[in-house]
């Protein structure tokens, strides 16, 4: 049984609970872990995985052989991700070009959907242009955004100013001259989150069928032991940047689906529930057990 996840302290809990439920599971390191997603998602080298969240919605509407563990192994405001290197502002989106990684990338879903929600843009008024392909095989960019030469970078692209805007996370340089476009964003992304109920969620614990099939007691002992580790884990204000179970999720995923449906990231409307049935029916049990 193989486990690809990022944190050392979720990777161990699972590890040690997978075994004592009569598994032989191993700990597949990879870095970054996003890496993992292609060959989980359309190959399934792996039994249970880390996943962005948006690669799970693109799995299911692609048909692939993946079921949701409802476990956060990472959430965080995200507002502060869109950047200039000074000058331009939100408000300066449409008409100029803006660099994301992916056009799936769980970030840029989530900056993209605030574009419309929060400040209006017209998405298809901007140059847009992607330097990835998507982690899920079937997936398209929109026929409106543009796909970078091959060997480009976007850091490089932003900092030579060859786009106006990226759309970076982890991937952010280093560089005195970048400014956040959304003014005083920590902020905005907090009073987001107030009205919403939720920080944004990036990626989740995502499962094969096979895995769930083969090794169900497992698959539980593992959800048990990361929602042990999580259970009195970070919170950001009144909200847990890492929410465990069902219910935790729903927000969080329901939102995003509607954002990616609206970026044309997914073929077709996503109903939350359609996940949970899926994952329960496929390890045998009721919503609850799973915090449903």
């Amino acid at each position: 049984m193989k486990l690809v996840l990022g944190r050392d302290d979720l990777a161990a809990a699972a590890l040690t609970a997978a075994r004592e439920a009569g598994a032989e599971p191993e700990r597949v390191a990879v870095k970054p872990v996003h890496k993992a997603s292609r060959g989980f998602v359309n190959r399934s080298e792996a039994d249970l995985c880390e996943l962005a969240i948006v690669t799970v919605l693109q799995a299911l509407t692609y048909g692939k052989p993946v079921l949701l563990l409802p476990v956060t192994t990472l959430g965080r405001h995200q507002h502060q991700t869109l950047v200039s290197l000074g000058g331009l502002s939100v408000t300066d989106v449409e008409g100029h070009s803006v660099g994301v990684r992916a056009w799936s990338q769980t970030t840029g879903v989530w900056m993209r959907g605030f574009l419309t929600e929060q400040y209006g843009v017209d998405l298809r008024k901007a140059d847009w242009t992607t330097y990835e392909g998507h982690h899920v095989e079937g997936a398209e960019d929109p026929s409106w955004v543009r796909r970078a030469p091959e060997g480009t970078k976007l850091p490089a692209d932003f900092l030579a100013g060859r786009v106006d805007f990226g759309i970076m996370g982890n991937e952010l340089p280093a560089d005195d001259r970048i400014r956040t476009a959304v003014e005083d964003a920590r902020a905005v992304a907090e009073q987001w989150a107030k009205d919403q109920g939720f920080i944004p969620v990036n990626h989740v614990v995502g499962i094969s069928e096979q895995a769930a099939a083969e090794h169900p007691e497992a698959v539980l002992a593992a959800y048990d032991a990361m929602k042990a580790v999580l259970g009195t884990g970070e919170q950001d204000g009144p909200f847990p940047l890492h929410p465990v179970g069902f219910e935790g999720l729903r927000a969080a995923f329901t939102k995003a689906a509607s954002y990616a449906l609206e970026q044309d990231v997914i073929p077709r409307a996503v109903d939350y529930d359609e996940l949970v049935e899926r994952s329960c029916a496929a390890l045998g049990v009721p919503p609850a057990r799973l915090g449903g």
